[in-house]
């Protein structure tokens, strides 16, 4: 009797294994080169956050990545033909965890890396890759001290230097600002960054201010904005935050502009702001329309795929992340094709001289591995409608 429960047990437990399987990718995949049926595989880890405040934004990042795998599932490889899997690491968007996620992806034999949104957690991940000698392709992570003594890390977005500029030459273009109110986390290196960077572009004053980690209420730091009597608002942080901040900000009646980063564009965002009088403007890269077989594409997927539509918020708006998720899983095809080989060793040496034009506009790296791009869009929410408009395209002067 004890022998039949043992045999039913074991039984039960493979099952549930099996129904813990997915077509996306995990980490308990078979070892690299190998399949299920024997075929060849090559495995792309994914380094991005799953949960946590940048979750959102993430899962949005990675849905380009997902479209891109459905859409092209094989690459050649050396004349063979190999099946790609996506392997996944949730960093949680937590730089004190991104060291193990990173470490996971390692343990799990990938060929190179794909993320991460968050600049913070791709500067904690980057040490574990360059240790292992495994490339890491960067997609929306603009921080500069990414690559800075990371010869392994590579991204294709332009860096926050350059977005901080053009936010600040935007500010005083469109407003004629002479005073900026500039907002952000405390001690996050994105935020703060992005901070330093407008606040050193921009020509007139800057008040800045820093909210701690998990702040749910705004209203000092937007009255404050107010009373100081700035022309602009800046706050390029999370999702999480943003929606907040614009929901309060729409509750206000606030008639100050504001202005985000990257982060912000989110169709969560938008929705903050649908229905009220709020001036949002994000700079970002790239708009809906610019690639209208991707475009189409992707929302044709979307409405088939009801996980990956609520991974989207909802909705089928094309965050500009999705965009350059989807480019960065071409690059990273066209890495493991010039390599002609899926070694980690001769995938980071293909990266450096790669160039690819992909949905976003061309990619190319310069000798850091930073990611040549002159070039932001920047967006404003159309309230009624519910959707971004492009306001102007803006290079940094």
């Amino acid at each position: 009797m004890k022998k039949f429960f043992a045999m039913l047990l074991a039984l039960a437990m493979a099952l549930s294994l099996a129904a813990c399987g997915g077509s996306g990718g995990s980490g308990d995949s078979q070892p690299s080169g190998t399949g299920s049926g024997g075929d060849k595989v090559v495995k792309i880890g994914v380094f991005e956050p799953a949960t946590g405040d940048s979750g959102a934004g993430g899962k949005q990042e990675m849905l380009g990545m997902q479209y891109a795998n459905k859409e092209t599932p094989t690459v050649v490889i050396g004349g063979e033909t190999y099946k790609v899997e996506l392997v996944y690491a949730d960093n949680a968007s937590d730089a004190a965890k991104a060291p193990t996620a990173a470490s996971q992806l390692v343990s799990q034999d990938v060929s190179l890396v794909l993320g991460t949104y968050g600049s913070g957690c791709a500067i904690a991940g980057g040490p574990v890759f360059g240790e292992a000698g495994l490339a890491a392709i960067g997609v929306t992570c603009t921080n500069p001290g990414v690559t800075a003594g990371n010869d392994y890390y590579f991204r294709i977005c332009f860096l926050d230097p350059f977005q901080g500029t053009v936010l600040a030459n935007f500010a005083t273009e469109k407003f004629s600002a002479k005073k900026a109110y500039l907002l952000g986390e405390l001690g996050n290196d994105y935020d703060q960054g992005l901070l330093n960077y407008f606040e050193q572009a921009f020509d007139g004053e800057c008040v800045k201010a820093s909210f701690p980690t998990n702040t749910s209420d705004f209203s000092t730091y937007l009255n404050q904005a107010v009373a100081e009597g700035a022309d602009v608002i800046f706050c390029p942080v999370s999702i999480a935050y943003s929606t907040q901040i614009v929901k309060l900000a729409a509750s206000m009646g606030l008639e100050t502009p504001i202005l985000g980063s990257d982060t912000l564009d989110s169709n969560m965002v938008l929705e903050a702001a649908k229905g009220s009088k709020v001036q949002l403007f994000v700079s970002t890269f790239y708009q809906e329309g610019g690639a209208p077989d991707f475009d189409n594409g992707i929302k044709a997927w979307l409405a088939e795929d009801s996980t990956a539509m609520t991974n989207n918020g909802g909705n089928d708006t094309i965050a500009a992340v999705t965009a350059m998720g989807y480019d960065a899983y071409y690059v990273a095809l066209e890495a493991l094709k010039a390599a002609g080989s899926p070694d980690k060793a001769a995938v980071k040496a293909a990266l450096p001289s790669l160039s690819y034009t992909g949905v976003s506009g061309a990619i190319a790296f310069d000798d850091v591995g930073d990611a040549i791009r002159d070039t932001a869009y920047i967006k404003t929410a159309d309230n009624a409608a519910g959707a971004w408009t492009l306001e102007t395209v803006q290079t940094a002067k």
